[in-house]
Formats: structure tokens, C-alpha cells, sequence
């Protein structure tokens, strides 16, 4: 399978979602028209990397009492929020962070979320690797973490998706020059007593975002067998 590989820069959460969502609409189109043809239109994909302005962004089934800010002491901080319709609780973007939408049939793969939610962590373990980081899963939490059952236990990548008629938006967070004050004006994802971390933070110096990124790349192409152009 090909997919198309878009980088749109610096952007408010806003406008990456409803970009997400023309892009999601154009495969679940395309899916409800090959129902009546002989032969069926190729359903596109999409890879989009994005890194947004400063926001707070809280899941479909999110508690809002994790957002330890008012309205007014968002605006002052120049925060958006914004209720999202991905899955998961509430998680900070903003600069330093690469975020990726994977907007993807899961029909020409495999249909099966946690499938689909665990080769996501696949891809960031193995970026991670490169760096001699270890990145791990955390037993019935989301994401990518870092010293699982420590003390010290922290997460480096949040996931959050959503998916209808097997086409998904939404995806990952990395951090990785990312600010990790912003972290302590939430609870992260809605958990308590785990730290949140970053590359920069792991390694003690700055990343090119563009060499991190690439290399995600190669490891969603080994993962999904998928072809990225």
C-alpha cells in the first residue's frame, strides 16, 4: 500500500483537524462508492506531520477536572483548548513536539484497533532505539513510556485515535525538544503520579526534528508494509 506523506508545519489545532477530517472524508467516500462499482477506485492514505501552537486538548471520554487551568489563565498563557473526538484524556502540543496523523484504511492492513494502537508504539519503540532510548509499553495505559514499573516511570509519546468504517485520524505525539512545563498544568491522559518526558530531556541536547521524522518514517514503513511517498 502507498501512502502520501504531507508535512504542513506549524498549525493551530483547528486547522489540523478539520484537514484531518477532508482527508478522512475523501477515503470513506471513495469506500462507500466502491460499493457499486465492478471495479473499485484505489482508497488513498495519508501521513500528515504537523507541530501545533500551544493547546490543550481533551478525548471524547475525557475528564475535564485534568485541565488545571481556568479559561482566563489559558488566555493569559496563550493555551487554546480544545474537546476533541479522538480517544483518550486530556494531553498538551505545542512546538518541539512532532505530531503525526496516520489517516489510513485499516481494511487494507488489518481491521482491529489494538492492532492498529500497538503498531503505532511499534513505530515510535523503534524510532526511539535509534537514539538509544528504550521506549516500552505500559500495561493498559496508551502511549510510549520510559522505565515502566519504576518509580521513575515516565511517557515520552501520547496516542489518541478515532476510527469509522475502519478509516482512522488523530495519532501520536512525540516529544521531543517539547517544553515539559506545559505538562504541569494538566493531568497527563488523566494520570496520576507519572512524569512525562522528551528526547531532549533523555539525551541532554537538541534534536533535529527533520532527522526524527524520517526516521519515523522508515519504521511505519517496515511496520504496516506500507510504501511512503
Amino acid at each position: 500500500m502507498s501512502i502520501e506523506v504531507q508535512d504542513i508545519g506549524r498549525s493551530d489545532y483547528r486547522e489540523a483537524w478539520d484537514y484531518q477530517d477532508e482527508l478522512f472524508k475523501r477515503i470513506v467516500d471513495i469506500k462507500l462508492a466502491n460499493r457499486n462499482r465492478e471495479v473499485e477506485t484505489p482508497r488513498p492514505g495519508f501521513f500528515v506531520f504537523t507541530e501545533h501552537n500551544h493547546v490543550y486538548t481533551l478525548g471524547k471520554s475525557g475528564d475535564l477536572s485534568n485541565l488545571l487551568l481556568s479559561e482566563e489563565q489559558l488566555e493569559k498563557k496563550g493555551i487554546s483548548f480544545f474537546k476533541s473526538n479522538r480517544g483518550g484524556d486530556i494531553t498538551y502540543h505545542g512546538p518541539g513536539q512532532i505530531v503525526g496523523y496516520p489517516i489510513i484504511d485499516l481494511e487494507a492492513y488489518k481491521p482491529d484497533i489494538r492492532w492498529y494502537m500497538r503498531s503505532l508504539e511499534e513505530v515510535i519503540i523503534r524510532t526511539l532505539a535509534e537514539y538509544g532510548i528504550k521506549g516500552t509499553r505500559s500495561e493498559g495505559e496508551t502511549g510510549v513510556w520510559l522505565d515502566v514499573g519504576t518509580p521513575f516511570a515516565r511517557k515520552i509519546c501520547a496516542l489518541g485515535v478515532r476510527t469509522s468504517r475502519w478509516v482512522t485520524m488523530h495519532g501520536f505525539a512525540l516529544n521531543v525538544n517539547t517544553d515539559l512545563g506545559f505538562f504541569d498544568h494538566i493531568i497527563p491522559c488523566g494520570i496520576r503520579g507519572k512524569a512525562v518526558t522528551s528526547m531532549h530531556a533523555e539525551l541532554s541536547k537538541e534534536l533535529d526534528p527533520e532527522i526524527v521524522k524520517n526516521q519515523i518514517l522508515k519504521h511505519f514503513s517496515e511496520v504496516f508494509s506500507a510504501e511512503m511517498m
